[in-house]
């Protein structure tokens, strides 16, 4: 084989690596690129997320706050209702001490009065009629 031949066989495989290399280099280059573009595209969407997910969480740390607070109105009412069921009940045990006493009253009134035969009946008629009524005193 003449050398002129080998040169340029040589030649043309120097060729065809360079070829292959610079092809090889051009698709890295654009894998890169792609990859480098998908990259910031996750970046941006990650920011924008970022974003909701902050709103998100505000929106979680208000609405345990409200529960707080209504927790806390809740316990202020319930102590409230306490207070007033106490103030019930002891109106209630003043006022049964009083029905008792009236009772009390009515029966020894009652007992006093030759014209009530039926004490029970005849004091209560008695307490519902006017005091200045003269036909229920025999006048």
């Amino acid at each position: 084989m003449a050398t002129n031949t080998i040169v340029w066989i040589v030649i043309a495989v120097v060729a065809v690596i360079v070829v292959i290399g610079v092809l090889a280099w051009l698709a890295r280059n654009q894998r890169d690129r792609r990859r480098i573009s998908k990259a910031d595209e996750i970046r941006e969407q990650v920011r924008q997320d970022s974003v909701d997910v902050e709103r998100r969480e505000a929106l979680a740390r208000e609405t345990a706050a409200k529960a707080r607070a209504a927790e806390a109105e809740a316990e202020a009412k319930a102590a409230e209702a306490e207070r007033l069921k106490g103030h019930a009940d002891r109106h209630l045990s003043h006022a049964t001490e009083a029905r008792s006493e009236l009772d009390e009253r009515r029966s020894r009134a009652d007992a006093l009065d030759p014209r009530v035969r039926d004490g029970e009946t005849a004091g209560r008629e008695a307490d519902s009629a006017p005091r200045d009524n003269p036909a229920r005193h025999g006048s």
